[in-house]
């Protein structure tokens, strides 16, 4: 598949890159490069992408894209994110298709977790 006009990259705010390094580290098993003290880069994620240095966040409410991730075990995956420093801001809740919910990382960014196993 070709890569031309393709979706390749996605970059995030973070008030403390340590602390989101950390977090998607241990929940999510995501490789980190640092390229200075206000930007990292990720991988093992499915989409490359970074984190800069900012004081803002990224949350639906303010019109932001949402990323959500898929997961064989919802429950678990949630209760990663919650020993982790995520919080949970939607509890699981069904949709046609299956069950998600929606967390914030420790700096305080929305995403989503989905999954079609029940």
């Amino acid at each position: 598949m070709s890569t031309h006009e393709k979706i390749d990259y996605v970059e995030f705010p973070a008030k403390d890159i340590a602390v989101v390094k950390k977090f998607f580290t241990e929940v999510f098993g995501w490789k980190f490069v640092d390229f200075g003290p206000e930007y990292c880069a990720f991988n093992n994620a499915g989409l490359n992408g970074g984190f800069y240095k900012s004081d803002l966040v990224s949350t639906t409410e303010k019109g932001s894209t949402l990323i959500v991730f898929y997961s064989k075990t919802l429950e678990a995956t949630q209760e990663k994110i919650e020993m982790s420093g995520g919080s949970i801001i939607k509890a699981i809740f069904s949709f046609p298709g299956g069950r998600r919910f929606h967390f914030c990382d420790p700096n305080g960014n929305e995403y989503a977790v989905w999954s079609d196993v029940d």
